[in-house]
């Protein structure tokens, strides 16, 4: 019988900047799996020394000194086991993103990747110099291990040539942001390229939450012959721990908890949790703010909050206006004491009042319109940003994706807040994130999701009143935006023509509006934010 060999994926977070805090947990974790886990071989997540993506910092000859020194420490505890470590590596006037193997106390072999995504929310093309085609083939007990970095592995030609060139079993660090179906892309590709190179693979995935970006983790073992093992549970840190029989070339999982539900609802909604919790957290707050209105968007945001910091450290605000029905206060009051949250409430009629005195000598003569309705919400943003200012809580704008899309929202009103988690997911998935989170224990009430939204800027308003149905216009804006699809395309799929252009005029005016939004969690291909950056100004349509 072939010797196993044992490999230990320390799935776990990363933080960008922390290159002392993430040295002394790599160190850590080396004599964990050594010690704990009996493992021959550790492997971390890519540029786990820096953190991903660190962005500009790596402009800095300081941060990329620390992060060279960082690896010389991390390396002197490599012993009694290998490990495979991801860091920035200055080489003269170029960097790398490298990963490095490490034994016996010193730097064995050093790896430089060659596939450099420069798009969607990667420019790695900006930071990084783009390594040799040498592939990277060490031995650990005997058996021929490869070394490929993320983005190499969506290439044939990486992974080939490090089989070609010996190795049975491929190691493969990662920092892959979450995004809806990327794991049942990802299987797909991992079981291709296994088969095309003869060879095993381990594949390691960051998690966390980095601003707008969300890493699932979801670490997956595929055997030489391209079956592919269960994926390891995500957004959850695991150590995740395997043998790799050599003759066979297969994986026996020892410590691997398995993800339990992969929906698009229980995906994404872990992902913006996880996005609220590392943002408030990484940021240095302990709390967070947030305006409950009675409506589905806050009742969502407000649960989410619950389920990332728990109820203590979330407070709630009702902002009633003159137009806030009974209806709306009673159930933001109802979700806030079911959850066990605080609940303030400061009325907006006086600071209106006051704006409206203010204003009345150069508004006279003009009717109420767009201006009025917007100063209550603009109230309601003062009022909410003297809170957060005062008592030290994080701000969430409780804004979606379908009214950052078009415009619906308040630039200094609604929009007020230092992080939005809903800006990536439209109405209807708003409605369908509620309604599955409901279904685990119920978190929002059901009038909550049964009534008709509305700003409650004026009387009997609804948000239909100045857009198409949510439905309608979600299926537009995803087409529009998601998948880029030009007007006459759209139309094409069977849409109103007269809709599609209203809605893609709206898309292009709102863009200003946009740019000087809050961060949200990305959990689409295509969200705001870094991965879509149009100009401002265009003459295109």
């Amino acid at each position: 019988m072939d010797q196993a060999l044992r490999l230990a994926l320390a799935q776990f977070d990363f933080p960008v900047g922390d290159v002392a805090g993430n040295t002394r947990r790599i160190v850590e974790a080396i004599a964990e799996a050594r010690d704990r886990h009996g493992a021959d071989l550790v492997l971390f997540p890519e540029l786990a020394v820096c953190g991903y993506p660190p962005e500009d910092l790596l402009l800095r000859p300081s941060f990329l000194a620390a992060c060279e020194e960082a690896l010389d420490e991390i390396a002197a505890a490599a012993r009694g086991i290998v490990a495979v470590v991801g860091h920035p590596q200055a080489a003269g006037a170029v960097v790398y993103n490298a990963a490095s193997v490490l034994r016996a106390g010193r730097i064995e072999h050093t790896y430089r990747k060659r596939e450099l995504p420069n798009y969607a929310v990667f420019d790695e093309r900006r930071y990084f110099a783009r390594g040799g085609a040498s592939p990277c083939v060490f031995e650990v007990k005997g058996v021929p291990l490869g070394l490929v970095i993320c983005e190499d592995l969506w290439h044939a030609d990486p992974l080939a040539q490090t089989a070609a060139a010996g190795a049975e079993l491929v190691v493969v660090p990662n920092a892959s942001p979450f995004e809806r179906d990327k794991a049942a892309e990802r299987d797909a590709l991992l079981e291709r390229r296994a088969r095309e190179a003869g060879a095993a693979i381990a594949y390691l995935n960051l998690i966390g939450g980095q601003d707008e970006l969300v890493f699932d983790g979801g670490a997956c073992l595929v055997d030489a012959d391209g079956s592919v093992h269960p994926s390891a549970q995500a957004f959850a840190p695991h150590w995740l721990v395997a043998d790799y029989h050599p003759g066979a070339r297969r994986f026996h999982r020892t410590l691997w908890p398995e993800e339990q539900d992969e929906s698009r609802e229980s995906l994404a909604y872990r992902a913006v949790v996880t996005g609220i919790r590392d943002y408030v957290r990484k940021n240095g707050f302990q709390s967070v703010l947030l305006g409950l209105s009675g409506g589905i968007d806050s009742a969502l945001t407000l649960v989410m909050a619950v389920d990332a910091l728990g109820a203590d450290h979330v407070t709630a605000v009702r902002l009633p206006s003159r137009y806030t029905s009974d209806l709306s206060n009673d159930l933001a009051a109802e979700q806030a004491a079911a959850l066990g949250v605080r609940l303030e409430t400061l009325p907006i009629e006086a600071p209106f009042q006051g704006f409206l005195a203010a204003l009345g000598p150069l508004f006279a003569g003009r009717a109420p319109d767009l201006t009025e309705e917007n100063l209550q919400s603009r109230c309601r943003g003062a009022l909410l940003m003297a809170l957060s200012n005062k008592f030290g809580h994080l701000l969430l704008t409780t804004g979606n994706k379908s009214e950052y899309a078009v415009g619906y929202a308040t630039i200094y009103g609604d929009m007020c807040g230092g992080f939005a988690p809903l800006k990536d997911l439209y109405k209807t998935e708003v409605y369908a994130l509620s309604r599955w989170r409901n279904a685990i224990s119920p978190a929002i009430p059901e009038a909550v999701i049964a009534r008709a939204p509305s700003a409650e800027l004026r009387e009997h308003q609804t948000d239909q009143d100045s857009l198409p149905p949510y439905e309608l216009l979600d299926a537009i804006l995803h087409a529009y935006v998601d998948e880029e699809r030009s007007r006459e395309e759209i139309v094409a799929q069977g849409f109103d023509a007269a809709t599609v252009e209203r809605v893609a005029r709206l898309v292009k005016l709102s863009e200003w509006k946009r740019r000087q939004s809050a961060p949200g969690p990305k959990v689409s291909r295509r969200a705001f934010g870094r991965e879509r950056r149009y100009p401002i100004t265009s003459g295109w349509c």
